[in-house]
């Protein structure tokens, strides 16, 4: 009986289905939900930490654009009072 289908597995988890796959049914039948909801959780938390990734690379980029056009408008504003204080 296989507590989990191999595809979607946590790394992690393979190992512990493994031994409780060697355990009597009725542990399995026990424990196999909580693999389950395990393994769903982690698969979730493994998402949401690369879209928090993503997210934080996205950010990083903008950061650096709004660095470079604040510096070009500073650089602006510097060459126009320069214009009018001639």
């Amino acid at each position: 009986m296989a507590i989990l289908q191999s595809n979607d597995v946590h790394k992690d988890i393979s190992l512990l289905v493994g031994v409780v796959e060697t355990l009597p049914g009725n542990v399995q039948t026990t424990l196999g939900p909580a693999l389950r909801q395990l393994n769903t959780t982690l698969l979730r938390r493994k998402k949401t930490m690369a879209l928090v990734k993503e997210t934080l690379d996205q950010v990083r980029l903008d950061v650096k654009y709004m660095m470079f056009d604040l510096e070009s408008t500073r650089q602006e504003r510097d060459e126009l009072r320069q214009r009018l204080g001639e």
